[in-house]
């Protein structure tokens, strides 16, 4: 499918360019994949499930504060990337992305193999935080966006809870 360049004169002067696909369909409804395989393939294979950048921040906040915790339990469902075992409190720290913030919303602009990829994860998230919550366990979910735009109100939100948790307990 080719794109022929669409400009109105309103678009022109703000030095804007948009692109419409030749066979009718409405730009940008439908992204599928623009490199090969191959490539594809060694992109998604450097993505870490574990110490991403939202992560560090954190827990470099936390280590700031000399607040002590675990990562990544694996003895817990979907492995919680912060852990207070005596407070019950598993965090996860997502990636806006892979996770879906807010997906309804832009959904559509995906290939249907992503669609199902990132719904997949969010129906895994949701059976995650069942399972902690049925154990007993509190959960907290801390967006990227979050951590990106106010890492020290997240971390503030992490030991309000323990400390909440600790104190009921």
């Amino acid at each position: 499918m080719t794109a022929t360049p669409i400009k109105t004169r309103a678009r022109r002067k703000a030095g804007h360019r948009t692109w419409a696909p030749r066979n009718g369909r409405v730009a940008g409804t439908h992204r599928g994949d623009i490199i090969s395989k191959q490539t594809r393939s060694r992109v998604m294979a450097r993505i870490k499930g574990k110490n991403t950048s939202p992560e560090k921040i954190i827990f470099a906040e936390l280590g700031r504060r000399q607040i002590y915790f675990a990562k990544h339990a694996k003895e817990l469902p979907g492995r919680p990337d912060i852990v207070f075992r005596r407070a019950k409190l598993a965090v996860f720290i997502d990636g806006d992305f892979w996770h879906g913030w807010r997906f309804p919303l832009w959904k559509h602009k995906l290939s249907e193999k992503w669609q199902e990829k990132i719904e997949t994860t969010r129906r895994r998230d949701q059976r995650n935080f069942r399972k902690l919550r049925r154990m007993g366990w509190v959960v907290l979910r801390i967006w990227e966006h979050q951590v990106e735009h106010d890492p020290a109100n997240c971390v503030d939100r992490i030991v309000d809870s323990r400390d909440s948790l600790v104190i009921s307990s």
